[in-house]
């Protein structure tokens, strides 16, 4: 039976600044809302419309144009 030999690194892993509220909050305004964020306030729409379907693309793109404005 063949051996296979797996050559690994042993270079120190590299080290990623922690995340903070403040940083994290700055980067999410400058890339705009995140899906989540959409998908969110998307259903909030949703529900105050009375959960009545087929309107999911409309309710997402207000959803999207509120948390771009900062509403």
């Amino acid at each position: 039976m063949a051996r296979t030999h797996s050559k690994t690194s042993h270079n120190a892993p590299t080290q990623q600044m922690p995340e903070t509220p403040a940083r994290n909050a700055s980067a999410s305004h400058r890339n705009g809302p995140t899906h989540e964020q959409i998908a969110r306030r998307a259903y909030e729409l949703f529900v105050a419309r009375g959960g009545g379907h087929g309107q999911h693309e409309q309710d997402w793109a207000q959803a999207e144009r509120e948390l771009k404005l900062g509403r």
